[in-house]
């Protein structure tokens, strides 16, 4: 029998505890009985009442500054250094705060604001108020899931020249698993919002540009928790510009060619731009645009990179799992590729996204400022406070998950739908992701095509952190090998 239990401190452990807190990470496979717990920061420990503490964990791991106690249906309370912090772990006041009061708590926080506005601007995932309000409904009519027939061809060609790429590797060939799939979803939602190729070196140097960001932005904006109700601007360093400035250049380029009437007239972009010239008063001038533009490149392509090598990573622990998603595909396509008619039929490949999603939410903490005064649950909400809504904790609660952190893709099966508010990978309420259907239908119809080709291990001896920084990658990347299977 096979079982594998094993938890690590990182480099630093030796160090003053309070200057370098030392992070846990937890993993256990049972290969006889066919469980998997796939790797997670292990509870949080510390004292309470240590705020700074508690708060050079956060500007560390992000996930990691949960107690056992912030994994269950409740709405708490912390102060730190007088900011009062709310938090909220059940289904009903989450739609209190998404929903019933959404335009209280709609704001995004000061973090958020000033780790994105650089680089996107007002664009619709971090703007509020009127500008949302007039915006929103352009980029849901630009990813409506009744365009999937359009952008689903897309989604199989990429994939399909991302299966010959690797067939050159040979067999047993080793890559990063995080940037294969970066550079996969770069290049659909490159030909999907721009209506034509970027080119490898342009996705690239978009994929590098976000990734350099990332790394570059810290955690934790500290200027809110010592009284600044807006936080503190955020040092643009001319590391920080270089990475924004490598984005910007080519988005606007891609622009400057739609304006110029050189774009494909049935791009996400070039709608955006009819519907500029059809309403003057929306004023989507070039670098409302470019933001526009940005967000959804960012948020297409990021996170479904994410979910997809999450979701390897999973399939390689459990591969009775992976032997149910292959007997699936050959079931439904026989030996040709999968496409996106094909997608409702495949549930398994829907299951393991689903959980996937579960698990490893790309965007794991989902936090707001509120506007006024207010009152969730029993809590008292001061005006300026962060609420926050945490998908890792909420999706691994056991009151409504069971084996919260086991992967079971089948608790999405056979109908099976979680409580409502109880799963919200792409956020919800009026500011649920708008690219949710494309992101889902992308992720499932991605996982299909390279899964009826590929086996995908990850590497002998390679131990997986969970890393949140704006969105939640695994650290380092995930380091793989290919396999070829028989088509």
């Amino acid at each position: 029998m096979a079982i594998i239990d094993f938890s690590y401190r990182p480099r630093g452990y030796f160090m003053l505890s309070w200057l370098d807190p030392s992070i846990t990470t937890v993993e256990r496979l049972n290969a006889a009985k066919k469980t998997f717990e796939p790797a997670r920061a292990d509870y949080y420990s510390g004292k309470k009442g240590g705020s700074l503490q508690r708060l050079l964990t956060a500007r560390k791991d992000f996930l990691a500054v949960w107690r056992s106690s912030d994994f269950k249906e409740r709405i708490s309370e912390v102060k730190i250094f007088g900011r009062q912090v709310v938090l909220v772990n059940s289904p009903e006041a989450i739609k209190y705060v998404v929903a019933t009061r959404h335009e209280n708590f709609e704001r995004k926080t000061p973090q958020m604001r000033r780790a994105l506005e650089f680089l996107l601007g007002d664009g619709l995932f971090i703007s509020d108020g009127e500008t949302w309000k007039q915006r929103r409904p352009l980029v849901n009519d630009i990813v409506h899931k009744g365009r999937l027939p359009t952008f689903g061809p897309i989604m199989t060609d990429t994939s399909l020249e991302l299966v010959r790429r690797w067939e050159e590797l040979g067999d047993g060939a080793q890559v990063n698993a995080l940037y294969e799939m970066a550079g996969l979803t770069a290049e659909i939602i490159s030909r999907s919002v721009f209506g034509n190729d970027l080119g490898k070196d342009s996705a690239d140097a978009v994929t590098e540009g976000f990734t350099s960001y990332q790394s570059l932005i810290d955690s934790i904006n500290i200027g809110y928790f010592l009284g600044f109700d807006e936080g503190l601007p955020l040092v643009r360093t001319p590391s920080l510009r270089r990475s924004v400035n490598r984005i910007h250049r080519i988005i606007d380029r891609v622009i400057e060619d739609h304006l110029a009437g050189k774009g494909d007239d049935n791009s996400m972009v070039d709608l955006l731009i009819r519907r500029q010239q059809k309403n003057p008063e929306l004023k989507l001038d070039v670098v409302a645009l470019r933001n526009e533009a940005a967000t959804i490149f960012m948020a297409g392509h990021e996170t479904t990179a994410a979910t997809l090598t999450w979701a390897w990573y999973l399939l390689s622990k459990a591969p009775w799992i992976e032997e149910a998603v292959h007997a699936e595909i050959a079931s439904v396509c026989g030996g040709r590729a999968p496409t996106v008619e094909d997608v409702p039929n495949l549930k398994w490949c829907q299951a393991v996204i689903e959980e996937t999603l579960r698990l490893y939410p790309p965007v794991p903490i989902l936090a707001r400022q509120a506007k006024q005064a207010d009152r969730i649950g029993t809590i008292d909400v001061k005006p300026a406070s962060l609420v926050m809504i945490v998908p890792w904790t909420l999706h691994r609660t056991q009151s409504l998950f069971a084996d919260p952190h086991r992967f079971r893709p089948e608790r999405f099966m056979e109908g099976k739908r979680p409580t409502p508010y109880s799963y919200i990978p792409f956020a919800s309420g009026p500011r649920v992701c708008p690219g949710l259907q494309f992101g889902l239908t992308e992720a499932i119809l991605c996982l299909a095509v390279l899964a009826q080709r590929f086996r995908i291990r990850v590497a002998e001896g390679h131990k997986v952190e969970p890393a949140c920084r704006l969105t939640l990658r695994p650290k380092g990347g995930l380091p793989v090998t290919l396999h070829r299977r028989a088509a």
